[in-house]
């Protein structure tokens, strides 16, 4: 599923990486680097560098965050439209592959069960990352 999006996106001149980062900007406007890491599971430095990257080629730009002198707020620029416009057609036909053969009754169970998986996974790294200090304290 992923490998299959993933070519059609490099098609339009987008890594997964790439796409992935624009599409965080996108649902969080004003986003931090740290965020951004986060949403993307990777260290700072590297998503810092990839902004690097997208700021350069246009379709990003940095701000100087108003609540922390320490960290920028990351916009879309108006460049970076035509590439989530890309990427929604993209969406839409994959999404309507995937789900071929569906009744809406079962996408709406099949969202259910995801939002407790996605539940289970949060609150199983919160409950980790409360006892990680302890075991390190031992």
């Amino acid at each position: 599923m992923h490998v299959s999006f993933d070519q059609s996106a490099e098609a339009s001149g987008l890594t997964r990486a790439k796409w992935q980062l624009i599409a965080v900007v996108a649902r969080n406007p004003g986003v931090t680097q740290r965020t951004i890491a986060e949403a993307l599971e990777v260290r700072e430095i590297t998503a810092g560098r990839l902004v690097d990257r997208l700021c350069d080629e246009g379709y990003l730009r940095r701000e100087a965050n108003p609540s922390d002198r320490r960290a920028y707020s990351v916009y879309l620029t108006p460049a970076a439209q035509p590439l989530l416009n890309r990427l929604d057609e993209l969406a839409k036909f994959h999404e309507g592959w995937i789900f071929a053969g569906f009744e809406p009754g079962d996408l709406e169970k099949l969202e259910v069960l995801l939002d407790r998986l996605a539940r289970n996974l949060s609150d199983l790294r919160t409950q980790q990352t409360a006892e990680s200090p302890r075991a390190a304290a031992k």
